[in-house]
């Protein structure tokens, strides 16, 4: 690495230690079913806005999966912010609570359990110690999470629903319940088993996918150090330290780039990204619901999967030629939706149920979640700007809550035109 890379990747790192202001845009009606297209607007942010609890706060990470309505922030002293639906306890407060608005965890080295209410399942509502340890980065998908870890041999460790091949084990873990046997011996199936579906209609014989309950580690790529991951709905990506791309999960739609449509239980190294064109040490990568993206040798940005709703699957990683010799800072993808933060300048397009694309100055650090969107831009760049950009309370508009502030007479929103309807996604049996 040259003298001037070692500098630009220094101030890079100072910067995001500095924090910035959160901006938001899309749905905030958390409880309501937000991907379905007769859902009111009533609600949505459709420009960037601030929210109050966090005015002044330096947020230096902001978090949200591509299949989540839930939000997390981390300040640069270290603190947590959470909100959004909370049914599970996903938000980490003790309880099932909705949060209109950031929230602090004030319990993230508790271990109190989860108990068990009716016949849910066991959910822990705080934050509880992890069995990873060392850990450098984590990734979520709909049901597993992803740990890279510093200990030699076991750098990435997976667990949760392996009902793709997700978790990169060799198996889905699948097997038949025979229901009359168990309903003899009164064996609650759906509280032991993640998922369980019937094989016909009246069928007493079940098909489960028994999930992966503590973190262990990915066996086939114990030799090499990996060192980024994201995760789709059902799919995960990962990056080694030589720079070649691993994919494994769900493959509909060629969200795994490996040109065809096969599940792959184990991690598969990605062809494009081998020989003369593995990833930089700075490159990123993204997983959206059935896509995936990277960046490669300087800066080019290639994308596979389903990256829009109308045309062709991309079977294997193609290049984004209008966003060629961008400068490329941060990136995310959500459901059929793609945020980039890029020289000045921040490049969302895709679905816009929400008003989740957002139209807003320079990002530090993006995020996407089902139908919302996260900026953090560094106030010095946008300087007055920032006090013309609306305030919001964290109360749903559909709830009779007053519209969000606006900080200036002078601030207007977008129009209704960016946030259109685009048709719907074609019906498949994964996501």
């Amino acid at each position: 690495m040259s003298e001037a890379e070692k500098k630009a990747e220094e101030a890079a790192a100072n910067k995001k230690k500095q924090g910035g202001e959160l901006l938001f845009c899309g749905a905030t009606r958390w409880n309501a079913n937000i991907s379905s297209r007769k859902t009111s607007n009533a609600g949505n942010l459709v420009s960037p806005t601030r929210l109050r609890p966090l005015l002044g706060v330096d947020i230096r990470l902001v978090v949200s999966g591509c299949g989540s309505s839930h939000c997390a922030a981390l300040d640069v002293e270290g603190r947590c912010y959470t909100w959004g639906r909370n049914e599970k306890g996903q938000l980490g407060h003790g309880d099932r609570i909705v949060r209109d608005g950031p929230s602090l965890v004030s319990e993230l080295l508790g271990s109190r359990l989860g108990v068990p209410v009716g016949d849910a399942i066991e959910v822990e509502s705080s934050p509880i110690r992890c069995l990873v340890s060392e850990v450098r980065d984590v990734a979520c998908g709909a049901d597993f999470s992803v740990w890279l870890s510093s200990i030699e041999g076991a750098s990435i460790l997976t667990s949760g629903l392996p009902q793709y091949g997700q978790l990169g084990h060799g198996s889905d873990n699948e097997c038949l319940l025979v229901l009359m046997h168990l309903i003899d011996f009164g064996f609650n199936v759906r509280n032991n088993f993640d998922s369980v579906q019937y094989n016909t209609r009246n069928s007493s014989v079940l098909l489960a996918y028994e999930a992966q309950p503590c973190p262990k580690a990915v066996v086939c790529l114990a030799g090499e150090t990996i060192v980024k991951v994201a995760c789709g709905t059902n799919h995960t990506v990962a990056v080694d330290s030589n720079g070649f791309v691993y994919t494994w999960g769900c493959g509909d739609y060629g969200r795994l780039g490996h040109k065809e449509q096969k599940d792959e239980w184990v991690p598969r190294r990605v062809e494009t990204f081998t020989k003369h064109n593995v990833l930089p040490r700075d490159a990123l990568i993204a997983a959206g619901s059935v896509n995936s993206a990277c960046t490669a040798g300087g800066g080019q940005l290639y994308m596979w999967g389903k990256v829009k709703n109308k045309g062709d699957e991309w079977m294997y990683p193609k290049p984004v030629m209008d966003l060629s010799g961008w400068n490329i800072r941060c990136m995310d993808s959500g459901d059929m939706r793609h945020f980039i933060g890029a020289e000045s300048s921040c490049i969302s397009w895709g679905n816009a149920l929400s008003g989740e694309l957002g139209y807003g100055p320079d990002a530090q650090n993006v995020a996407c979640g089902l139908s919302h969107s996260m900026v953090v831009v560094d106030r010095m760049d946008v300087g007055d700007r920032l006090d013309q950009i609306d305030v919001y309370d964290g109360k749903a508009l559909s709830m009779g809550s007053e519209k969000p502030e606006s900080r200036s007479s002078v601030a207007k929103r977008t129009t209704g035109k960016d946030a259109a309807k685009t048709p719907e996604n074609p019906k498949r049996k994964k996501l």
